[in-house]
């Protein structure tokens, strides 16, 4: 049989280089695919599975399903809600004095000054360092002994004896704390800095055209303009909050007595002095869930689609 004649107008060639155009972006994205399958979703799926085991590194020969007996141990477990009730101040207290300061910070830098880059170079400075190296260096500004700050203080008159800030369990958590918001204002800062840079001057021109004063181009019109900024960043700096374990665990490791976990912190311990990868994965489980409904209410409570719309 002779073959068919192809019908003109109608060619192979294109659907062939939309194949091999697909197949090569397919290959060029594979050991990415690959990378983010192996190092993250694979152990957050092993991690879902074993927070309904019996997981416990002291008798690996009897790993069986459990159902939710995890999730019920570690919810009636005292040293959860303390670590609950901690993260909630954790997070309340460092997001409200980091958005606060870094948005002032911003609005300084913003403004030219000789100067300037070397003030936003050592601003910016300590976001490059390791969470754990900054928890060694306030640990050691707190020490009672030898201590920075206790120093400082006794020298200005302020106080008269040392101040144990992390033998002490209401001093403790108030010093992380302090050391977080630290660390976080440079975050703000670089977010809020680069938002304020895209605000157009012609807005600023109008209203002082109209008679508008600083505190009124503030407020309608520089908060307005980056409100969705500021939306977002905060929600990035709630989840980073609650899974940045490495300030604590470098100042006190959790103590004194467990009163400075958060839920980040209390999972680790169960993984380092626990051995109990079970009750473990049913924390991060629980801290997931947490973070995934605060986000949802949260984008609906602060109108995110709407947010700097004028």
């Amino acid at each position: 049989m002779k073959p068919q004649p192809q019908p003109k107008g109608i060619s192979i060639l294109p659907a062939f280089k939309i194949h091999k155009h697909g197949l090569y972006i397919f290959l060029s994205l594979l050991p990415a695919i690959l990378l983010v399958s192996i190092f993250i979703y694979y152990p957050l799926v092993k991690g879902a599975v074993m927070a309904f085991q019996s997981y416990s590194l002291f008798d690996l020969t009897n790993i069986e399903f459990i159902g939710l007996q995890n999730f019920k141990e570690v919810i009636s477990n005292p040293g959860f809600v303390r670590a609950s009730v901690n993260s909630f101040y954790w997070i309340f207290f460092s997001l409200i004095f980091q958005l606060s300061i870094g948005f002032f910070v911003a609005l300084l830098l913003k403004k030219r000054f000789k100067g300037r880059g070397v003030y936003q170079a050592l601003v910016f400075f300590p976001w490059a360092m390791s969470g754990f190296l900054i928890g060694i260096i306030w640990r050691w500004m707190y020490n009672g002994q030898s201590g920075v700050i206790n120093d400082l203080l006794i020298r200005m008159n302020i106080i008269d004896t040392q101040i144990p800030f992390l033998s002490e369990p209401n001093w403790a958590m108030v010093s992380v704390i302090i050391a977080n918001i630290w660390y976080g204002i440079t975050f703000f800062a670089i977010m809020i800095l680069a938002a304020l840079q895209s605000v157009p001057e012609e807005l600023y021109e109008a209203a002082k055209i109209d008679g508008a004063n600083k505190l009124q181009e503030l407020l309608k019109i520089t908060i307005p303009f980056i409100l969705p900024t500021i939306i977002v960043t905060a929600l990035l700096r709630v989840i980073w909050i609650l899974n940045f374990p490495d300030l604590i665990y470098a100042m006190t490791n959790g103590g004194p007595a467990g009163s400075t976990h958060i839920l980040s912190t209390f999972m680790l311990e169960k993984i380092i002095y626990g051995q109990d990868y079970g009750q473990a994965a049913a924390i991060g489980i629980i801290i997931i869930l947490l973070l995934m409904v605060f986000s949802i209410f949260y984008l609906m409570a602060t109108k995110f689609n709407k947010a700097g719309d004028f």
